[in-house]
């Protein structure tokens, strides 16, 4: 597996070639490995989110819930 220095970054066309080339690359800093950058596949499926209007629905039911308001609130306990 190729393996790039965070200065030699700087030479993208290698990285570039690694990567269209299929290759994951590690990235070392100070001889230590901080990340591998993977070669993107268009061919994944895309991702499913959750509903989130469905969840805040199911925890908060009804209730209009206006976080400035509450912010505000909780401003005014914590002054001493």
């Amino acid at each position: 597996m190729p393996s790039v220095n965070i200065r030699e970054l700087r030479d993208t066309r290698r990285l570039k070639a690694w990567l269209r080339a299929g290759q994951t690359v590690e990235l070392h800093e100070r001889d230590r490995l901080i990340a591998r950058i993977v070669p993107a596949n268009g061919d994944q499926p895309p991702v499913e989110m959750p509903d989130f209007a469905a969840r805040a629905k199911e925890i908060f039911g009804d209730r209009i819930l206006n976080s400035v308001d509450m912010l505000i609130e909780q401003r005014r306990r914590a002054r001493y």
